[in-house]
């Protein structure tokens, strides 16, 4: 294992001492739009050496509307996500939302990622787990930090010790989310990697016009203050026209603005690691 636990085949430059990097477009909208992100960050990756894993939906459930879009089809998604594997050589994460996904969706991907809605779900965290595939569970909006020591517990239980954790906020209000930093040393000392979701951290869910609206000028905020507080990683949502992405538009990242976010929380790191 590496020094922050984090050992995934495909992820390289774990040994600069610089933060992981979780990006790409929410979901799955088309191949274009998931290639192109996807070279798009891999030549930052490689020119900061970043360690970078792709993330994107093969289908998102959790909808505010019926009709709100869901995505193109779970096996075609699957497979341009696999596609990103096999062209980039990166790893790659989706969620999943039931047992039946877990078996489904390792076929395609490197990491399995558990919604935060979802994180108490003892049989979907232990199907995750015994596919054998990373597992990162997302910390539910209405738990402390401490208390995801269970969902881990539950994953070991099924016999896997390849976790990470995700810090996406706290619901804060009926339609608000604020993130308490004093969880990110809390996972950690659970013994698994931390991970920090900005972008869902800067959402505003359950709005009633039924679309979930955002605060993307705090993104470099939030990053910040993630790695300052020693977070192992940051996620973050990435888009080239976020206003006409297909889900959660109101608090993804210009993929043009990445690089120079990323440049900032770079520097921060060094600074970090130097204290």
């Amino acid at each position: 294992m590496t020094e922050n636990g984090i050992n995934i085949p495909g992820l390289s430059y774990l040994d600069t001492g610089n933060f992981l990097l979780i990006a790409g477009p929410c979901v799955v909208e088309n191949s274009e739009l998931v290639f192109r992100t996807a070279e798009k960050i891999c030549h930052l990756s490689v020119t900061m050496k970043i360690p970078f894993i792709f993330k994107s939906s093969y289908r998102k459930a959790n909808r505010s509307k019926a009709d709100s879009f869901t995505g193109i089809g779970d096996e075609k998604a699957l497979k341009i996500l696999a596609g990103v594997r096999e062209r980039f050589g990166v790893p790659v994460i989706t969620d999943i939302h039931n047992t039946d996904d877990a078996a489904l969706a390792a076929n395609y991907v490197d990491i399995l990622q558990i919604p935060a809605f979802l994180c108490r779900q003892s049989d979907l965290l232990e199907a995750a787990a015994k596919t054998g595939k990373w597992i990162n569970i997302k910390k539910g909006q209405f738990l402390s930090g401490e208390s995801m020591i269970h969902a881990v517990g539950k994953v070991k239980g099924s016999g896997n010790d390849k976790i990470m954790l995700t810090e996406r906020g706290n619901m804060f209000g009926y339609q608000d989310l604020v993130v308490d930093f004093r969880n990110i040393p809390a996972m950690k000392s659970i013994g698994v990697p931390v991970i920090v979701d900005i972008t869902h951290s800067l959402q505003q869910p359950n709005q009633s016009s039924g679309v979930s609206g955002g605060r993307p000028g705090l993104i470099e905020t939030i990053g910040r203050a993630a790695i300052s507080v020693g977070a192992d990683g940051i996620f973050i949502e990435t888009h080239p026209d976020p206003q006409s992405a297909l889900s959660d538009g109101a608090n993804m990242l210009k993929l043009s603005e990445l690089r120079g976010l990323v440049e900032k929380l770079t520097l921060l790191r060094q600074a970090v690691n130097n204290m």
